[in-house]
C-alpha cells in the first residue's frame, strides 16, 4: 500500500512537471482514481512543501483551483550538474593549460575566505569550528563537528555534492582545505576524503602550537 501511494504521488509530480498546473479533478482523471483518493494525495504533498494551489481565470464560470510545483520539488528531477562541470574544467584546460585551473581555485579560495571570515569575526576557535560545520551542512556536505579532549576539534563531512569533480580535479579538496586553514587560523589536515574512497572527508583542527608539538 506504501508503495502505491508513493508511486501515486510520484505520478502526481511527474504529470504538473510535463504538463503545468493542474486541477485536482484532472489528476484523478488522468490517474484513474477518485477526486476524494487524489486530494489526500494532494495533502501530503502539500504538507511537504512539493506542490502549492493557486487559481486561474477561466472563460466562463468561476476561477479554477489549480495545482504546480514548489521549488523544492526541483530537487526530484535528475540532475547532471557535475558533468556540465567537468566538462567545462576540461575546456579550459585544452584552451588556457593546466596552470589555469590552478588560477581558477586560488580565486575561489579567495571568495570564500573573505565571505567566510566576515561571517567568523569575535567568535571564539570552538564557535568557528561550528559555524564552519554549520556553513558546510547548509551547501549539502551532511557536516558535523567534534570538540576533542586535548582541545583539538574534527569536522567530518558525510557527503560530497562535487566529488564527480573532485576526483578528476582534486585541487577542490585542496582549496577547501585551504580556506578552513585561513579563516580558522588553526593547523588543518584531511584525514579521509570521499573522492578517495572515504567513507566520509575528515578534517583534523589543531590550534598552531599544538600542531607544533
Amino acid at each position: 500500500m506504501a508503495n502505491q501511494e508513493t508511486s501515486t504521488r510520484r505520478s502526481i509530480i511527474t504529470m504538473l512537471r510535463t504538463e503545468g498546473p493542474l486541477s485536482a479533478g484532472d489528476l484523478a482523471e488522468r490517474i484513474g482514481i477518485t477526486e476524494m483518493a487524489i486530494r489526500r494525495h494532494i495533502a501530503t504533498l502539500e504538507r511537504d512543501h512539493l506542490i502549492y494551489p493557486t487559481t486561474i481565470r477561466q472563460p466562463m464560470g468561476r476561477p479554477a483551483k489549480v495545482y504546480q510545483l514548489t521549488e523544492e520539488a526541483d530537487d526530484l528531477f535528475p540532475k547532471n550538474y557535475h558533468a556540465l562541470m567537468l566538462d567545462l574544467l576540461d575546456d579550459l584546460v585544452r584552451v588556457d593549460g593546466e596552470d589555469k585551473i590552478g588560477q581558477l581555485f586560488a580565486q575561489r579560495e579567495e571568495r570564500l575566505v573573505q565571505q567566510y571570515e566576515a561571517l567568523l569575526a569575535g567568535k571564539s576557535p570552538e564557535e568557528k569550528v561550528a559555524a564552519i560545520a554549520d556553513l558546510q551542512n547548509s551547501k549539502g556536505y551532511l557536516a558535523r563537528y567534534e570538540a576533542k579532549d586535548d582541545g583539538s576539534f574534527e569536522i567530518i563531512e558525510y557527503n560530497c555534492p562535487i566529488a564527480q569533480v573532485s576526483k578528476h580535479y582534486p585541487q577542490t579538496c585542496s582549496c577547501e582545505t585551504n580556506v578552513f586553514r585561513r579563516v580558522l587560523g588553526m593547523d588543518v589536515k584531511r584525514s579521509e576524503c570521499l573522492a578517495e574512497g572515504g567513507k566520509s572527508c575528515v578534517f583534523k583542527v589543531s590550534r598552531l602550537e599544538q600542531a607544533a608539538e
